[in-house]
């Protein structure tokens, strides 16, 4: 995978998580496709990427509400399909290239994770990884108020760095990532998803 990054130094360096350090995208389809058929429906793998970037209360209640799926209670749905993520934790593997440039910057530069997903399931995936220690800040759907394409998300990581958001580069694989970094004023590199051959 070839990144294209810009050729300058930046103050901090903020990435997702799932589809971006971790190619998760495939384990997290399947946890879902579990929880929907469970629910009575189905969840198109086209959907699921335009998905991609939401949190997962955020995504059930769109199923709820504009495809009829019929969810009950949203949050506990949402623990559900976390247990059967984190049931697959051991099949995660990094996404190479991303991780590289963290281990570039580890020491030199601060870094941070921004994700739509709960803290307990990205912290795992991290420690899976053996990478969680690299980063200075980890923000997890639990800090923000506004998911992505909002930059609640990456906002809150440029805080915690205390770095200008303008001088942040953001790593992510969806759309509505991108969307949300350059909401945040800063500057970004698409990560192409390589879990999209893998389903």
């Amino acid at each position: 995978m070839k990144l294209v990054i810009p050729d300058r130094e930046f103050g901090g360096y903020i990435f997702d998580c799932d589809g971006t350090l971790a190619d998760t995208m495939p384990l997290h389809y399947r946890a879902w496709t579990r929880l929907v058929a469970e629910l009575g429906g189905t969840f198109p793998i086209e959907l699921f990427y335009q998905l991609g970037g939401r949190p997962t209360v955020q995504i059930l209640s769109l199923l709820r509400d504009e495809y009829g799926l019929k969810v009950g209670d949203v949050r506990r749905a949402a623990e559900r399909k976390e247990e059967y993520f984190l049931e697959m934790i051991d099949e995660v593997k990094p996404i190479e290239a991303v991780v590289q440039v963290a281990l570039r910057w580890n020491g030199i530069k601060p870094l941070a994770v921004a994700s739509g997903g709960f803290r307990r399931q990205i912290e795992r995936t991290l420690d899976a990884l053996g990478i969680r220690l690299l980063f200075n800040a980890v923000v997890c759907v639990e800090d923000y108020a506004r998911g992505k394409p909002c930059p609640d998300p990456f906002l809150e990581a440029a805080r915690r760095l205390n770095v200008l958001p303008k001088e942040c580069l953001v790593f992510e694989d969806s759309p509505l990532g991108i969307q949300a970094a350059e909401a945040a004023g800063m500057q970004s590199v698409f990560v192409p998803s390589s879990g999209r051959q893998c389903i």
